[in-house]
């Protein structure tokens, strides 16, 4: 129906709210990229609060179903250490609150030079189809190095999913690998453009 909202409407428009309120700063700042900003989007003041950290996990999910990849074809979610950690987690329990079986996992900048010696922490993803995931996504380096990793690794990458999409590239470079580029929220979603 026109003008009416479902419920994952709702929640990213609340979820919108909350990374407006809590994670947008500014300020000019100098970008992961190298490139600069006269905002910073702070996703961990999002990712790790009470509220919104739950939510991202359900809209993320709502996300990638609406995409067309159901959560029953989703073996494991996760990407590179920090910025995807909290997202993934969130997806595993929002997950399991529909009692679904999504795994998470952390994919290390470097493999580890000790113990076990591993590059991707949490269940072995060999095998299994995963989409990776990021927080907030400047030229999509950040997800490209953790695709790599978990192709080396032998899991099949169905997609590259993050929550802030600022509209400076990375979804021309994550398409240009013949992955499929998803987010939750843009630039216009948290009045930034």
């Amino acid at each position: 129906m026109m003008g009416t909202m479902n419920t994952n409407d709702e929640q990213k428009k609340r979820l919108a709210q909350l990374v407006n309120e809590l994670s947008v700063i500014h300020e000019e700042v100098t970008l992961a990229s190298g490139l600069t900003s006269d905002f910073y989007v702070d996703m961990r003041r999002a990712t790790l609060h009470h509220e919104a950290g739950p939510l991202i996990g359900h809209v993320m999910l709502d996300m990638l179903e609406e995409a067309g990849f159901l959560p029953s074809d989703i073996d494991a979610v996760g990407g590179l250490t920090l910025g995807a950690d909290p997202v993934a987690t969130a997806i595993m329990h929002a997950a399991a609150s529909r009692g679904l079986d999504i795994d998470a996992f952390v994919v290390r900048k470097e493999t580890k030079t000790h113990g076990m010696k591993r590059r991707i922490e949490g269940p072995d993803i060999k095998g299994r189809n995963v989409v990776v995931l990021e927080d907030t996504s400047t030229t999509g380096g950040s997800p490209l190095q953790a695709v790599r990793a978990v192709r080396e690794a032998g899991a099949n990458v169905l997609a590259v999913a993050v929550i802030v999409d600022r509209d400076t590239g990375a979804q021309k470079v994550i398409e240009d690998e013949g992955l499929t580029y998803l987010y939750a929220l843009d630039l216009d979603a948290l009045g930034l453009r």
